[in-house]
């Protein structure tokens, strides 16, 4: 009875994880959100739109106050100046803003690059569009890269007449990656020659480390014509949750995902709207302390990884680590089956990151896993304890 479109989908490697995790009590740094909740101020600011009545359907575009905060946070952190009324809105979640943004921006059989790995939803959203995706490797670092890095040629051969979207995630969600100004330039004058849309999902603005530096596409010049952002409070306040996500740019570009939007969800939880606009507004202080706290708990696995033999990669953001398993890999094991066997025997749920690459270029990341580093300190030193005993 199932759509073609649908009937390809199978059960996501993160649910599976989940479920394994669960069944034998394991560690879990599979799936990405945080184990704690975030700033008990922000919390009571979501009792008290409860208590005061704010439980009806929100405004279709995001509630006024929340696109005024939104605003304000672009201005406060980037220097950005968007008017709330016609270039904010609001989703119920980022990945909600880039289904609709596929949608509203692609036709049947048009093309969208995609730099693997990917956030999944990236490629369902394609699919479900019918569109066709288009991949540029995201390599590992080698002895002439100290980062993950791309191929000039390969991304600009994925470029065609009929490119019509663009997804860029940074910081990247599995490499932890940030994407230079160098490579958004190239990116940009590539999509801005096929006349295609620059998505840009910046849902971890503020995990950045090492005194790196987020560049916001939008910010560019001559970007801002064909740029749409794309970001959320799940991963900034640890309200994952909640799912209030945005999108903002040029007025055309947010009236098509509203568009969209307005068929898919309507609105979004209307409480929730309230208090992450007070939590945008709240001190430099928060947000010096969460990447502080977040070094903390990259640097405590980093260490715990590599001491039991697998070799961690560079994480510029994110609260994810990306590790290379040879040391511990049997023959003829790909990632699937390694981080099932980490799991059912040692008990430490991770994500196989072949479930973040198209079917093609999946055998190029056998020998790696992703590590989640969102989890209290009693969490993480019980994987540490773990992962010692391999």
């Amino acid at each position: 009875m199932e759509s073609a479109r649908v009937a390809s989908f199978g059960t996501s490697v993160f649910s599976e994880f989940s479920r394994l995790a669960a069944l034998h009590g394991a560690v879990n740094l599979g799936q990405g959100f945080p184990d704690f909740d975030g700033p008990k101020e922000i919390a009571q600011a979501a009792i008290d739109a409860i208590n005061g009545g704010v439980n009806q359907y929100a405004v279709g575009q995001g509630a006024p106050v929340l696109r005024a905060a939104i605003a304000a946070h672009s201005q406060r952190f980037y220097g950005q100046v968007l008017d709330p009324a016609s270039e904010i809105g609001v989703t119920s979640g980022a990945t909600e803003a880039i289904f609709d943004a596929v949608q509203a921006f692609t036709n049947p059989g048009d093309e969208v690059v995609l730099f693997e790995p990917f956030y999944d939803s990236y490629l369902a959203s394609v699919q479900l569009a019918q569109a066709v995706p288009r991949f540029v490797r995201l390599r590992a670092p080698d002895t002439a890269h100290a980062q993950w890095w791309l191929d000039d040629a390969e991304l600009e051969a994925a470029f065609t007449p009929r490119t019509k979207l663009v997804i860029v995630n940074t910081p990247h969600n599995p490499t932890g990656k940030l994407f230079t100004r160098a490579e958004l330039e190239r990116i940009g004058e590539l999509t801005r020659k096929a006349g295609a849309v620059l998505l840009s999902d910046e849902v971890y603005e503020h995990l950045v480390f090492d005194a790196g530096k987020h560049v916001r596409p939008a910010t560019l010049p001559g970007f801002k014509d064909f740029t749409l952002t794309i970001s959320s409070g799940g991963k900034s306040f640890s309200f994952t949750g909640w799912k209030i996500g945005w999108h903002l740019g040029r007025a055309e570009l947010v009236t098509a995902v509203q568009k969209v939007h307005q068929w898919v969800t309507f609105c979004s939880g209307a409480p929730f709207q309230v208090a992450i606009a007070k939590a945008l507004e709240l001190p430099d202080s928060y947000f010096q302390g969460f990447v502080q706290s977040y070094t903390q708990k990259r640097d405590f696995l980093t260490a715990a990884l590599n001491t039991a033999g697998f070799e961690v990669l560079p994480c510029e953001g994110t609260y994810f680590l990306m590790a290379r398993t040879d040391r511990h890999r049997r023959a003829g094991e790909d990632d699937v089956a390694f981080c099932r066997r980490l799991l059912v025997d040692h008990g430490i749920a991770t994500i196989p990151t072949s479930g973040f690459h198209s079917a093609e270029h999946a055998v190029h990341v056998h020998g790696m896993a992703r590590f989640a580093f969102c989890k209290t300190e009693a969490v993480l030193q019980a994987a540490a304890d773990r992962l010692s005993k391999l």
